[in-house]
């Protein structure tokens, strides 16, 4: 690494468990984040800022003025601009060292493959269980560590997945889609909690990049109203649709 490297992400060096070798683990990497909306905005922002050295952006939304309260990758300038168009403006400013690919299409079964393959981690952050059902599939049949997040009103969610042989998908957790899964939109969101739960899902994929455990296979709740956080230990449904196919 140059001085100008070092510097940058001295503090993150200067722990024990990254170091410079973890460190250059994370400038070599590659992650797909699957929607820069309010949870994509805060894990784009800090996984930038921390070196990933390719961010792949997918989203084929537009910037709107009731995004701006919780998204916080956009400014006002940016509205009605591609919400890809907009983060990479925000992501090459905060480190002109990275790699910016942006994705305006939406992603079906047919064409998410080639973009999941190019990922070392793919991070979710999507309003619709569509989505998520497609991208973990793909991370299932290309063994690609998957980390998924939502947020409602006060409450958040987290789940990290290995997508080894043995281990658990989202689908063993949800092995239907959901019959009333209400978005944002529909039941409302405290702005700070979109961020919370975006900062714990770069938190897990740092970990992820640098070699440390981020408790796969376990499910995180929060409840920002009284500020409780549970753990819970998934298992792996032997007759998940998703990863127990053939």
């Amino acid at each position: 690494m140059e001085d100008d490297t070092l510097l940058r992400y001295s503090r993150q060096i200067m722990l024990p468990d990254v170091g410079v070798e973890g460190q250059q683990r994370i400038i070599d990497s590659t992650v797909l984040i699957m929607g820069v909306g309010g949870l994509g905005s805060p894990v784009a922002l800090y996984l930038a800022a921390a070196g990933v050295g390719h961010l792949i952006l997918c989203d084929f939304d537009t910037v709107e003025l009731s995004n701006l309260q919780r998204q916080i990758i956009h400014g006002t300038p940016d509205i009605g601009k591609l919400k890809t168009e907009s983060a990479q403006d925000a992501l090459e400013t905060i480190n002109p060292s990275i790699k910016v690919t942006t994705v305006t299409e939406q992603l079906t079964a047919n064409t998410i493959l080639p973009w999941v393959n190019q990922a070392d981690l793919v991070l979710e952050g999507t309003d619709n269980f569509e989505s998520r059902f497609i991208t973990n599939q793909a991370c299932v049949d290309t063994h690609t560590p998957f980390i998924s997040a939502a947020v409602s009103r006060f409450e958040g969610q987290l789940m990290a997945f290995e997508n080894t042989k043995d281990s658990a998908c989202l689908r063993c957790v949800f092995p239907e889609l959901p019959e009333e899964a209400q978005t944002c939109s529909e039941n409302g969101i405290l702005a700070p909690v979109a961020g919370l739960m975006g900062s714990l899902q770069a938190t897990q994929a740092l970990k992820i990049l640098v070699g440390l455990d981020p408790q796969y296979q376990t499910l995180m709740l929060l409840d920002a109203k009284i500020m409780d956080l549970r753990k819970l230990k998934l298992r792996k449904d032997q007759n998940c649709p998703a990863c127990q196919q053939g």
